[in-house]
């Protein structure tokens, strides 16, 4: 009997340790998406992808893999959260800039803090805050559309987002924290992708089942879709079978592929 209950105790322990692990990976997951409306006059776009980074500081190895690659940076909403120092918060911005400029739209937790220091810190940092809003990125005649949507009454803004200087010339990737954004996306919006996170794939998964699917990224009539794990966690700093992530993401003409 005591070398069951010594055996369980050790597995528990070792058990826990990965899931800590898990929880504190720093995996940037590099993927290439090719799209048949992508300009090419733009040749290729990469785009640093981060969300849900809640209480982590961002490890400078995230920053090593990705520096000199990527062209923009996007924060997908939970930027950070109740109780997380501003001083963190700066610090996360600071290293992403050391990459490019950097975009953010607002998640849940965010608006956990007090938004107007946020905000200032955002002005002083010069992050572009896209809320309900749309940023273009021009090379020549050519232009990317990047429409981030507040993370609160989705429908009404999205309508209003889409439809503010754009026509079908405009190669649409949409910013979305929560991925339920889909269920508002119809075909005719010209959306080609969508970038969310939230979910947290789940966190923790059991027998690899969970509360939300696993990060991942999907094609369906409107959109093509990515969804991401996170970088942190929500309550416990655990993981399982939900790994934290960040994307590289590399998007071209399909005709170049």
């Amino acid at each position: 009997m005591f070398l069951v209950m010594l055996l369980i105790f050790l597995l528990a322990v070792f058990l826990l340790l990965f899931m800590v692990k898990e929880a504190f990976r720093n995996e940037v997951k590099e993927e290439v998406l090719a799209f048949p409306d992508f300009p090419t006059q733009w040749g290729e776009l990469t785009i640093f992808f981060i969300s849900d980074i809640h209480k982590r500081l961002i490890h400078e190895s995230i920053i090593q893999q990705i520096k000199g690659k990527a062209e923009i940076v996007i924060i997908g909403g939970d930027l950070t959260e109740r109780g997380v120092p501003l001083a963190r918060t700066r610090k996360n911005i600071e290293m992403l800039q050391q990459v490019a400029p950097v975009f953010f739209i607002w998640g849940n937790n965010d608006y956990e803090v007090d938004t107007k220091k946020l905000n200032e810190l955002f002005d002083e940092c010069g992050v572009t805050v896209l809320k309900n809003e749309t940023a273009f990125l021009q090379k020549g005649e050519s232009s990317i559309a990047l429409i981030g949507l507040d993370d609160y009454e989705p429908s009404e803004p999205l309508s209003r987002a889409i439809s503010h200087s754009l026509d079908d010339r405009h190669f649409k990737i949409l910013l979305s924290h929560r991925p339920s954004i889909l269920k508002h996306i119809r075909p005719s919006d010209h959306i080609s992708l969508i970038l969310s996170g939230h979910t947290h794939g789940g966190q923790i998964r059991i027998f690899g089942f969970g509360p939300y699917q696993r990060g991942r990224t999907f094609h369906c009539p409107s959109a093509t879709v990515l969804i991401s794990n996170g970088y942190g966690t929500t309550l416990l700093p655990l993981r399982l079978g939900a790994p934290a992530e960040t994307h590289l993401i590399t998007i071209k003409n399909k005709e170049n592929d």
